[in-house]
């Protein structure tokens, strides 16, 4: 019997494993995952979660690996990755023989290189929401160094809470290479309407501390008091147990468009890959959502021996008070931003074109249900009467 062992319990490896079993996969299955629960989706932790909600992140009912047999192995991380003998070590000294091999461990939040950093709040894991929603809760004032969209989130959820909030961005408009000029002013000022104190071209040189604790943050611009500091500047891909192996990485596991390393026995998949896409003609290593199910159902079906290749356009969300929005496509810092609707009230669809007038990325704000039309539309000419037609 073929032997399957996924390192990383995250959504994408959930998302494989529900696929292969879903297509009746008669291999043995082993998910291995450092943290101590069955695979969760996280934008609920940065979303509905801070927000005090009562949501069941998980992807997967509690019975589901049982019933189908697969063993979930949780609270045990990977240590070490022999190739020629086809093992994976854990923490807790078992080893787990492979014939196949998917690495979907994920990304880490990235940790400044700053005196005091290591004793910030960070925003990755369940247990990470829990104590930034008890330190919400008890209210003072909130620092957040990193004006990227969990910080942007974190500070829509803090003012929920009513909770004094400060964010400092070391960028001159956070989100700048993302969504361009314009609409990261309209962010600001979408922030600073709400009582968010958003402060750009801020460097951060220490994390002060007393008895362990942060008390505040000096800056290029003087010293901040906080009563809770949040840090929240990227993650960085978990490529460790690769490295070690022997396996190429260039910023993320490199992998082609079927998720295949140089070793025909090991993928890749979710957070840590860097993957080529055929559409866009170039790696691409996502964080987000949407990319972790389709890289799980994918490489499920590229082990089932379908034609599948990565190939969909990168796609994402976020709720910031009264503005929630779908992205779909990647914009290139010099496109063309044209904005249709009513961006005062966030409820308009603003699209990016190329020099040759493709369309290359759409993000709809307060208009729904467009997203899979956007998606079919971005990497060509697009009429304008087409463009209307959308909403």
């Amino acid at each position: 019997m073929e032997r399957l062992v996924i390192v990383g319990a995250g959504l994408a490896a959930a998302k494989a494993v529900e696929r292969l079993r879903d297509e009746d996969y008669e291999g043995s299955i082993t998910v291995v995952g450092a943290e101590p629960h069955a695979p969760y989706e996280r934008p609920p932790l940065s979303k509905d979660l801070l927000l005090g909600k009562d949501t069941d992140p998980e992807v997967l009912d509690p019975g589901w690996w049982a019933d189908h047999d697969v063993r979930l192995l949780t609270g045990d991380r990977a240590t070490s990755l022999d190739r020629n003998g086809r093992r994976v070590t854990l923490e807790s000294g078992e080893r787990l023989p492979y014939d196949l091999l998917i690495l979907a461990a994920g990304a880490q939040p990235r940790v400044p290189d700053v005196p005091g950093a290591d004793t910030a709040l960070y925003l990755r894991t369940r247990e990470d929401s829990a104590e930034l929603l008890r330190a919400l809760e008890s209210g003072g004032r909130l620092v957040i160094i990193g004006a990227g969209w969990i910080g942007l989130e974190v500070a829509a959820a803090a003012r929920h809470h009513g909770v004094e909030v400060m964010v400092l961005e070391q960028a001159d408009l956070p989100l700048a290479n993302v969504v361009g000029v314009e609409l990261a002013e309209h962010l600001v000022g979408l922030h600073r309407s709400h009582g968010v104190d958003l402060r750009t071209g801020v460097a951060v040189e220490e994390v002060l501390v007393r008895s362990g604790r942060p008390t505040g943050v000096r800056t290029s611009q003087g010293t901040i008091d906080a009563d809770h500091v949040l840090v929240a500047v990227g993650a960085v891909p978990d490529v460790v147990l690769a490295e070690d192996a022997g396996l190429e990485v260039d910023g993320g596991i490199v992998v082609d468009e079927r998720f295949q390393t140089a070793d025909e026995r090991v993928m890749a998949i979710g957070d840590v890959a860097n993957a080529w896409n055929t559409t866009l003609h170039d790696r691409l290593r996502v964080e987000h959502w949407d990319n972790a199910i389709r890289q799980g159902r994918a490489a499920a079906d590229v082990l089932l021996g379908l034609d599948t290749t990565h190939d969909w356009l990168p796609y994402f969300f976020t709720d910031q008070f009264e503005l929630s929005m779908e992205y779909v496509g990647r914009a290139g810092p010099d496109d063309r931003l044209e904005i249709h609707g009513d961006l005062t009230a966030n409820r308009f669809i603003a699209y990016w074109f190329d020099g040759q007038n493709l369309l290359t990325a759409a993000m709809n704000v307060g208009i729904w249900d467009v997203s899979d039309t956007l998606r079919e539309m971005v990497g060509r000419r697009v009429d304008p009467a087409e463009l209307a037609a959308v909403g």
